[in-house]
């Protein structure tokens, strides 16, 4: 389903030092941000009111901000008090915050500017879980080649390739657009992609093509909890679409099945094994790990 588009008007955002009201909040039409997306951002899930993870999330913030070469204007418990500020300020108790960093606001010029302060901006918004239904039965994605930029291991907010790439699957209703590039599975455009075949759980090696979601890690953990086989190495297309499972994860997927993709039915069409065992760790691992 496409989204609405409505604003949530009571909600409260954060931006360079002071808290306000997020539609009442105002940024440069000179801010880098806005000319060139010469930012980073992070996505930090919330359940009931607890950050998720959130030392991984702030890590990969600060690795997305050192390779682009700003400096990280918070420090780790200055980012978590920020952020727990926010997330006491809005509703409801499932809540994602987003963060982003831009260079800030400078005379329009490709080249970096010097002395000038980055915009910190933040907001939350209330987690997208997926309806019950739509989880049980799992979800359908498509494919397209993936003509991105090769740093896709930064968290930048210049997401143009991966919004486009998205639309192709909201225009048919797909959930998900799942990226190739040079006959290799690289991600998906908001999530990371895993395939299961002969019981082994298989995810594209971790390099500068994609975005290592903190997911990852998590999944790397749990799959050792639980005894599962996993593998990170190169991922051929035609594994993909002889999969016995496909799997996302997201912050806000949590870890879903792909069972259909391009209009195909994936392994059974229905969710697998690996795929429903994987969800139920990771649920647990929610109730475990919030802080």
């Amino acid at each position: 389903m496409q989204n609405s588009g409505a604003l949530p008007a009571a909600s409260e955002c954060y931006l360079d030092g002071e808290f306000q009201p997020l539609l009442e909040c105002r940024v440069s039409v000179l801010d880098r941000g806005f000319l060139f997306g010469d930012g980073i951002y992070e996505v930090i899930p919330v359940y009931g009111r607890r950050l998720f993870r959130a030392d991984a999330h702030l890590a990969r913030l600060a690795r997305s901000l050192h390779a682009v070469g700003m400096a990280n204007p918070c420090d780790d418990g200055e980012w978590l008090r920020l952020v727990r500020e926010i997330v006491a300020r809005n509703n409801p108790d499932d809540q994602c915050v987003y963060i982003q960093v831009t260079r800030g606001v400078a005379k329009r010029d490709h080249a970096f500017p010097r002395g000038v302060e980055p915009t910190v901006f933040m907001m939350s918004f209330p987690f997208p879980h997926l309806p019950r239904e739509q989880r049980e039965r799992g979800v359908a994605c498509v494919t397209t080649p993936d003509l991105r930029w090769r740093n896709g291991h930064i968290k930048s907010t210049s997401l143009l390739g991966n919004v486009l790439a998205r639309q192709l699957s909201a225009d048919v209703g797909a959930t998900e657009t799942i990226l190739i590039r040079d006959g290799l599975l690289t991600e998906a455009s908001a999530s990371n992609v895993w395939v299961v075949r002969n019981g082994t759980l298989s995810g594209p090696l971790r390099d500068h093509d994609k975005l290592e979601g903190v997911r990852v890690g998590l999944i790397e953990a749990l799959c050792a909890e639980i005894g599962q086989k996993l593998a990170f190495r190169p991922v051929a297309e035609w594994e993909l679409r002889c999969a016995d499972e496909i799997l996302l994860s997201s912050a806000t997927k949590e870890i879903v099945a792909v069972t259909q993709l391009d209009g195909r039915p994936v392994g059974s069409g229905k969710p697998g094994p690996v795929g429903i065992a994987l969800h139920a760790a990771y649920q647990q691992a929610k109730h475990e790990q919030c802080r």
